[in-house]
């Protein structure tokens, strides 16, 4: 077993908590990975459950056992850093098993597995400066497969790759993660390297864990402002709002131009005139108020990003607030038009002043499963 376990995590620094009481379940074999801006404190976390860095108060359980105070070298992880010595890519491969005086004969068959695993079988006799940066990813990657470890740790290990090698990597780790069947742990302030690649996300935001869930989990149901705005890219649109009404129906609010919508969300605490933030994604937003719309901002087109496959829409409402609405690379709409912006009240969010998300009506949630 190789469940990694994090309880009640503290952590300062000059005396600015980075780590506030962080509560984390990896399970067996998962691929698990923390998300959030710079200076969110997931690779402090990360280095916490490697043993580089030691938790000023809680505990880390790797396959049940308490680790909390051991040795990074007692733990049975790997931290995958891209970092080489002017070896070849055998002896790179090779260093950290000689460092621990395994048998030549285990070695060997240590690095040629890693290497066929990894598809460097001919890179071997290589020096570091012959490679290219997803050849040396690569590398980095086999020093810590031959360790044999329970637990893999990636801290940011794609951040110095072009946008084309980056795609290219996550999916060879991906790949990697089914093969090896081991618990991964991934760090990285991408969130389109968390949504393609993770089973389960961690969000976190300075120090606490705002959400944990699958990719879609926190696409489709954000628990506050932070993780809707986020998750998703573009990011999600919000704007102002005031609640005009509440009944059993839902909330009813003034969308910018003065367009009332009744959103079936629960109105619990709310009263009329509340301050309420309305969200919505930009491809959840037709460049027309077609059928099966509820609802449509109205607003001028300012700017059109033409991306081949799909449009990027900038539009500007009555209100003097620019969203985005994701169109087809088709599209025909032009600076200066002005569009209808439809919606169905099935992708709305509301959000409380205080951040949090509305929940939705149970009976708006068993169509959309439905659907």
């Amino acid at each position: 077993m190789s469940a990694v376990q994090l309880h009640q995590i503290r952590k300062a620094f000059a005396g600015t908590e980075v780590l506030k009481s962080v509560d984390i379940a990896v399970t067996d074999r998962e691929f698990m990975v923390f998300v959030g801006p710079s200076g969110c404190g997931k690779s402090t976390l990360l280095r916490t459950i490697a043993g580089l860095e030691r938790s000023d108060s809680g505990q880390v359980l790797i396959g049940g056992e308490d680790v909390t105070d051991l040795e990074p070298s007692q733990r049975g992880v790997a931290m995958v850093f891209q970092s080489y010595a002017h070896m070849s890519v055998y002896e790179n491969i090779a260093f950290g098993l000689r460092m621990i005086k395994l048998p030549e004969a285990q070695i060997k068959e240590r690095v040629q597995r890693a290497a066929q695993i990894l598809q460097i079988e001919q890179l071997l006799e290589r020096k570091p400066r012959a490679l290219s940066g997803g050849q040396r990813q690569r590398v980095a990657i086999g020093r810590s497969i031959v360790r044999e470890p329970k637990v893999f740790l990636f801290d940011e290990p794609l951040s110095n790759l072009d946008a084309a090698l980056r795609v290219q990597m996550r999916l060879e780790l991906i790949k990697l993660h089914k093969q090896l069947n081991a618990t991964m742990i991934y760090v990285t302030h991408d969130q389109t390297e968390a949504m393609t690649m993770a089973d389960r996300i961690v969000v976190l935001n300075q120090g606490k864990v705002e959400q944990i869930g699958t990719p879609l989990e926190l696409y489709r149901t954000p628990v506050n402002h932070f993780v809707a705005g986020f998750i998703g890219s573009p990011k999600m649109n919000f704007l102002p709002v005031t609640v005009q009404r509440t009944d059993t129906a839902g909330v009813t609010i003034g969308l910018p131009g003065g367009a009332p919508i009744t959103l079936p969300f629960s109105a619990d605490g709310l009263k009329t005139g509340d301050k309420l933030t309305f969200g919505i994604r930009p491809e959840h937003l037709s460049e027309s108020s077609a059928s099966g719309t509820q609802g449509k901002l109205t607003g001028k087109v300012v700017v059109v990003e033409h991306l081949g496959g799909e449009t990027l829409l900038h539009v500007n409402l009555d209100n003097d607030t620019t969203i985005q609405v994701k169109g087809s690379g088709e599209s025909t709409t032009v600076d200066g038009q002005s569009v209808d912006a439809g919606f169905g009240v099935r992708h709305a969010h509301l959000f409380r002043a205080n951040g949090e998300a509305l929940k939705r009506l149970q009976t708006v949630e068993a169509s959309a499963a439905a659907a």
